[in-house]
């Protein structure tokens, strides 16, 4: 019996050891066969994996777009708050918004089409010195009408003339596989600094234009970092506005955020009046903390398995909350699961289409006017929600409404059906691969314990 159990032992040792053998013959000719089919890619995923910049000024370049926006939504809300002291005629109120809505888009089209490549350093100083001017002009608006008009006109076009370059700057200096995690960063920044600035804001306009002044200036500190506007950029191809419309790609993704914006923000005012102003106000507390949260989530998420994955789910999320307060408007649960469906979804749009997306379908030309073109969207529907949003809330009915919502998310998910991805194709072989290794190490090391 003893000779019976030694000779069974050995029997287990040499299979054990003949069957560890040929997983090692096995796993390493997964691995040459892996490194083959992908080995022809494998420099361009390194490349992909090279910083451009330096950290100082990864870091200086988020903090000059971040500051940027956080700026010119404080200046938005110091506006609306000048609006009810200095205006009183409807007509008043519309020329007002229209001129600053104006400002804004041609200086966005005209600053992309002027970004002098090799003298971007001092584009952007002038930038941030125009908006500092444009903020300190509010402080005599109560001298004289014309001068509410001319700070209107001043703030959209001091936010406008940079932007588009500012942000094809950072779509030059992030590569494809980290342009939406810094993304997401960017906009949870944004969304913490707007919060910030909420809650210490005082009721006396004085006081918010000062903030606003000394907000602006901040910008200034990019300026110390000395390797931030290299020369590099300078090597980069130029496009024109009709290059860009007719791209079949840009068009596929355009439509379908042109359509989610002026129908999210036309039935903002028609969901004010529904819920209420405080009900509305506390959810939208709670939005804003999702938005936060779902930009990184969503950065990481369209980094990982692509961007129009990540908008699809977007899409489908906002289309279904629509969908749900069209049928069961009274359902308190209904109201929180649309309140997180949007902020899910502004999470992650705001990471995609306003950060990452453009940036990737420019390629190999330079951005700017990717980025004026598809930040239209977003500022006409703002745009609209000011201006005719109070009529559509009191014409329309809220289930109308929300069925008419609900219907054209959906539809709007059809162009995005045809559209390509534009995260590169070397990405998520690496992914692919990555996890193809990490299951056969997984595999071998339970192997090699039975």
């Amino acid at each position: 019996m003893y000779i019976c159990s030694t000779y069974k032992l050995k029997s287990f040792t040499v299979y054990n050891t003949y069957a560890n053998f040929i997983f090692e013959i096995l796993y390493a000719y997964f691995q040459l066969k892996c490194w083959r089919y992908y080995g022809a890619k494998m420099r361009t995923i390194d490349f992909l994996n090279k910083v451009r910049l330096s950290p100082r000024a990864v870091v200086a370049l988020i903090i000059l777009i971040a500051n940027s926006f956080i700026w010119y939504m404080y200046a938005i809300s110091i506006l609306m708050e000048i609006v009810k002291f200095s205006l009183s005629t409807r007509f008043e109120i519309l020329t007002f918004w229209s001129i600053n809505f104006m400002g804004t888009v041609f200086f966005a089209l005209i600053g992309a089409e002027l970004a002098n490549n090799k003298k971007r350093r001092y584009f952007f100083l002038f930038w941030i010195l125009f908006g500092i001017f444009s903020s300190f002009v509010l402080l005599f608006y109560k001298l004289n009408k014309l001068l509410v008009y001319a700070a209107s006109v001043l703030l959209g076009a001091s936010f406008g003339l940079g932007m588009p370059a500012s942000m094809a700057y950072y779509a030059y200096y992030t590569t494809p596989k980290n342009r939406s995690k810094l993304g997401g960063f960017t906009f949870f920044l944004i969304g913490v600094g707007a919060f910030l600035l909420n809650v210490v804001k005082v009721d006396d306009l004085s006081v918010d234009l000062l903030v606003l002044i000394i907000l602006r200036s901040l910008s200034l500190i990019v300026f110390l970092i000395d390797d931030l506007f290299e020369e590099t950029f300078t090597a980069i191809k130029r496009c024109s506005y009709h290059q860009v419309i007719g791209q079949r790609s840009f068009l596929l993704y355009f439509i379908p955020w042109m359509m989610f914006c002026l129908v999210n923000y036309t039935s903002l005012p028609i969901m004010v009046k529904f819920l209420g102003v405080n009900l509305f106000n506390f959810l939208t507390a709670i939005e804003g903390a999702l938005i936060g949260i779902f930009a990184i989530i969503g950065g990481f998420l369209s980094d990982t398995i692509g961007r129009k994955h990540v908008v699809i789910t977007g899409f489908v999320m906002m289309g279904l909350g629509y969908a749900f307060l069209g049928v069961f408007p009274e359902s308190q649960f209904t109201i929180f699961f649309y309140t997180l469906a949007d902020g899910v979804a502004w999470g992650m749009f705001h990471t995609v289409f306003v950060m990452t997306l453009w940036g990737d379908l420019a390629q190999d030309v330079s951005s700017e006017k990717y980025y004026a073109l598809g930040g239209l969207p977003y500022l006409l529907s703002h745009f609209l929600q000011i201006v005719i949003g109070f009529y559509v809330a009191e014409m329309v009915l809220a289930n109308t409404i929300f069925s008419f919502a609900s219907f054209f998310l959906f539809l709007a998910v059809i162009p995005l059906m045809f559209a390509p991805e534009t995260l590169p194709e070397n990405a998520l072989k690496e992914r692919e691969l990555r996890s193809y290794i990490e299951k056969a190490k997984k595999v071998k090391e339970k192997f090699a314990k039975n």
